[in-house]
């Protein structure tokens, strides 16, 4: 087992970042939904947030693996890259759920169904919260840029040895 060095950020280990991103917001959308008396919202974190969150987690997150180190997320401020990377994952998830809340009640089996119409909200949501967080945590995993425009030293007098 390796151990990291002191001070060095921990590693970002992408099955724990689906695992959480899955079971953090089933959990807390299913326990929601079972207060208040909601069955559609206990379906909808067992299946479209729990799954959108884990497959936005391990598709970014992959995804973010892959960049070599001089690439434009890594140097990036951590809150900007999550910020857009996470409204850019909304805007898919968006438009994903309007389009299959358009075109899933055409399913006779779902026509009356009312799982269609929340896929908007659940997928944006769920997409964004997954996005942000995956990102957060990927750029806390990767060390600081170093210092690329260093000043020059002044040059050090030559000691003579006798």
């Amino acid at each position: 087992m390796s151990k990291k060095a002191p001070g060095a950020p921990p590693p970002f280990v992408l099955w724990r970042e689906v695992l959480v991103a899955y079971a953090m917001p089933a959990v807390t959308a299913g326990l929601g939904g079972a207060i208040t008396g909601q069955p559609h919202l206990v379906t909808a974190a067992l299946t479209t947030i729990g799954g959108t969150s884990a497959l936005v987690a391990a598709t970014l997150g992959a995804g973010l693996r892959r960049r070599p180190p001089r690439t434009r997320p890594v140097r990036t401020p951590r809150a900007l890259a999550a910020a857009v990377l996470g409204l850019a994952a909304a805007t898919l998830g968006l438009a994903t759920g309007l389009a299959a809340a358009r075109w899933l009640p055409q399913i006779p089996a779902l026509a009356d169904s009312p799982w269609p119409p929340r896929l908007p909200l659940d997928l944006a949501l769920s997409s964004a919260i997954a996005a942000t967080i995956t990102t957060w945590r990927w750029r806390g995993s990767r060390p600081a840029p170093a210092a690329q425009h260093r000043l020059p030293t002044a040059p050090q007098p030559e000691r003579q040895t006798s």
